[in-house]
């Protein structure tokens, strides 16, 4: 991994958000470290899909998994994708929620700050292609924004903490009742879905295996 020589994070090259936010590379990390403690080790020997994997893709740089796989609205550099053995696809989710992928696919698929950009129709048609890419025995991982704090995260943009382009482009503010919906329509079992909150309950995090 690329990074400046006097923080140790990601260097201008490799941004982490379209845009600029002091705590944007503290928010990568918690939603990172978040993110691996709710993926089983037995899963790791598969592979994963990170769905919205960002300009840079953090997460993937910081997990360990047999093969790993990305898409974003943007694609991904070659060096970066190279350096990293990821395989990058480059797709609009909200245009077109398919997933160019075999059934069965994955062993785990995170959507890590990516369900606020979505329209609550593309959502919909996503969690059903992510449960039909998944194996029998796999996870979704997801992490959002709690929907009651998106005026806070608003005023965060406004004082340059956090990218005020990421934060133009949410969508629809999820809350947990509702992400368990979207996850029983999608062919989940509620006695396989967990939720949680992280960051002082700024932000949620749910989970539901196949």
């Amino acid at each position: 991994m690329v990074t400046d020589d006097s923080t140790g994070q990601p260097g201008n090259s490799m941004r982490l958000t379209r845009g600029k936010g002091l705590l944007e590379p503290f928010l990568a990390r918690r939603r990172a470290a978040t993110a691996n403690r709710l993926i089983p080790i037995e899963l790791r020997g598969g592979r994963i899909l990170d769905i919205g994997c960002g300009s840079y893709p953090y997460f993937l740089a910081h997990t360990a998994f047999q093969a790993k796989f990305a898409i974003d609205q943007l694609p991904m550099s070659e060096d970066v994708a190279s350096r990293l053995r990821i395989e990058s696809h480059a797709l609009n989710l909200n245009e077109a929620p398919k997933l160019p992928f075999d059934d069965g696919f994955f062993a785990a698929v995170t959507l890590l700050a990516v369900v606020e950009h979505l329209s609550p129709d593309s959502m919909a048609i996503l969690f059903r292609e992510v449960y039909r890419v998944l194996q029998a025995g796999g996870r979704v991982v997801i992490t959002t924004p709690a929907a009651w704090s998106d005026g806070l995260l608003r005023l965060m943009a406004r004082l340059r903490l956090v990218s005020a382009e990421e934060i133009r482009e949410h969508v629809f503010a999820y809350s947990l009742p509702l992400i368990g919906w979207y996850f029983g329509q999608a062919g989940f079992t509620m006695q396989k879905v967990r939720f949680g909150y992280f960051e002082l309950m700024l932000n949620l995090w749910g989970t539901a295996d196949k």
